[in-house]
């Protein structure tokens, strides 16, 4: 009776000890900071479904051509199309370890044949049937099931940000044609007004109302407009070849709205709340690269006890013994085997600090994907916040320019000095520039947009 009660208690304490050894705990979002403890709380808080990341990308961005191009480019692209591969490699790897608690099945048929002396061939079979199980008493098989499903999440956050990525790559690249066809409209339109320029320069140099100076900076300044443009002409068949690689198809011109705008709604925030971090698929895929480490440290401790597996033989059989019965009998073996290390305490050992240091550079890892999303959401709200204002003083800037080089140039119509051009040329190039700074401010607030949607976890 005391011997009963002895064993009973080393079996509870045993099992206690493996408890406090978190090798049967479920891995928890770490609180051990105030960083990963205001993630964990803005877990647990609802998502707002208005919130500008939570919006479905067909509201954000609804240029009928960019619809077109995205959808094309989910379809076909090769890095989402390898991203859902993972995924299903990762849900047969699940699959696989959820079976591993079911018993083996094997069936090994033999036969053999023997002759002794001038004794007839004597001919032995066996049909046996070999059932094995391991019994997973010491959480083996659980950390590894568990750890295949962590995969699995990470292998679908990691899907949704290939997703969110190529959404905003798409639409990256189209607003970037549309500055760059914008700029290019502007420079040919502009190059064509100032080579009616350079011909009236002539004109008056003819009429000897002005210099060959003046003649020649008038050239000089429609070949700089000429040399630009053949720059945007190259950046154009970039941004086009950008765009067909999105779409994994050949080389191609793409068609697009010279009018498109986009625009954000206010966001009202005092810095950077913590669940739009929390919404961001590559902060989830970091936390499941957390807990897949955390599941092979509870693996690797799980070296140091004993695995039970019972095995189970039987089939049908002509050799009983060292006779051949002919016919056969059925047979029956059961046994059971208790595998206890030994001599590899110090490998067991060694690969449980190898595991403990992976968990921690996972748990840094994490900690730095938390301040890098939260780092590129503050410049997203920042750039279109500043963008904003900067057009309102660019677009008054364009305006006056506009009326200046109106003016220099009826000043011109009665003067007959070279001063006169050089400030009419000055106008120009003044509001030639003004011009494309708007254009690309523009740019600059759109792709802030798309910058802050992908930042929030925007395009699930």
């Amino acid at each position: 009776m005391k011997t009963s009660i002895k064993a009973a208690l080393v079996a509870t304490a045993f099992v206690a000890s493996l408890s406090s050894c978190n090798i049967y705990k479920k891995y928890e979002t770490p609180t051990d900071t105030p960083l990963t403890q205001s993630y964990a709380e803005a877990l647990a808080q609802e998502q707002d479904s208005t919130e500008f990341g939570n919006l479905r990308w067909q509201e954000v961005f609804t240029d009928p051509l960019l619809v077109d191009l995205i959808n094309s480019a989910l379809a076909n692209n090769t890095n989402y199309r390898n991203a859902q591969l993972n995924v299903e490699a990762a849900q047969a790897a699940l699959q696989g370890a959820r079976l591993a608690y079911l018993p083996s099945v094997a069936l090994a048929p033999n036969g053999a044949g023997a002759k002794y002396g001038s004794q007839d061939f004597g001919w032995s079979y066996t049909i046996p049937m070999q059932v094995s199980w391991e019994i997973d008493i010491f959480g083996k098989l659980l950390n590894s099931k568990r750890g295949a499903q962590a995969a699995l999440l990470q292998s679908e956050a990691y899907q949704q940000a290939v997703r969110s990525q190529i959404i905003a790559s798409v639409a990256n690249c189209y607003y970037s044609l549309v500055a760059v066809q914008q700029q290019l409209t502007l420079s040919r339109n502009t190059a064509a007004l100032w080579r009616e320029t350079v011909q009236s320069m002539r004109d008056l140099k003819e009429a000897g109302n002005t210099t060959e100076a003046a003649v020649m900076q008038s050239e000089a300044n429609y070949y700089s407009i000429q040399a630009s443009i053949t720059d945007l002409e190259a950046q154009l068949v970039q941004l086009n070849n950008a765009m067909s690689l999105l779409q994994n198809v050949m080389p191609r011109t793409w068609t697009v709205n010279e009018q498109s705008a986009l625009s954000a709604p206010a966001i009202a925030a005092n810095g950077v709340e913590m669940r739009w971090l929390a919404a961001r698929p590559d902060v989830a895929a970091s936390e499941m690269a957390l807990a897949s480490a955390y599941y092979a440290t509870n693996s690797a401790r799980t070296n140091f006890y004993p695995s039970l597996a019972i095995t189970a033989n039987g089939g049908f059989t002509n050799l009983l013994g060292s006779m051949i019965s002919n016919p056969g009998d059925w047979f029956i073996q059961l046994a059971g085997q208790l595998t206890a290390p030994l001599f590899a305490r110090g490998r067991n050992i060694a690969q449980l600090r190898a595991a403990k240091a992976q968990q921690q550079i996972a748990l840094n890892n994490f900690e730095y994907t938390l301040l890098s999303a939260a780092s590129e959401v503050s410049n997203a709200l920042t750039v279109y916040d500043r963008n904003g204002a900067k057009r309102q003083f660019l677009v008054a800037q364009v305006a006056d320019l506009t009326k200046a080089v109106s003016m220099t140039q009826d000043l011109m119509t009665f003067s007959t000095g070279s001063v006169d051009y050089l400030n009419v040329l000055t106008a120009q190039q003044t509001l030639l520039a003004a011009q494309i700074s708007l254009i690309g401010c523009d740019l600059a607030r759109h792709q802030s947009v798309i910058n802050l949607y992908q930042s929030m976890g925007g395009g699930r």
